[in-house]
């Protein structure tokens, strides 16, 4: 039993052809108002796809963010062996005991 189709296979080829000549967050906007969707749904789809590139995210000072757990990842690494207890540290004390590394 098919349900309701949120998105044609001509929706989904014209989302292809605008996302991939701009991959861009205005591209999503853009499509989204041409389709009267949701940017949320679009990003969705285009995920769905394979397409969707996420935007890279930064601090405030304009460094790219690196989570806790690539931190430890790293630590670990150097290591070989796991340190499970390590994330509940400080990102600041991670970052430290990697520049010490």
């Amino acid at each position: 039993m098919a349900g309701n189709v949120n998105y044609t296979d001509i929706m989904v080829g014209r989302m292809r052809e605008v996302y991939t000549d701009n991959p861009t967050r205005e591209s999503v906007e853009f499509l989204a108002t041409e389709f009267g969707k949701s940017t949320r749904s679009v990003i969705a789809k285009l995920s769905r796809e394979g397409i969707y590139v996420p935007i890279e995210r930064k601090t405030k000072s304009g460094e790219p963010i690196v989570r806790k757990r690539e931190i430890v990842a790293q630590i670990e690494s150097h290591f070989g062996d796991n340190f499970p207890s390590l994330v509940k540290a400080t990102k600041a004390d991670l970052q430290k005991l990697v520049a010490y590394l």
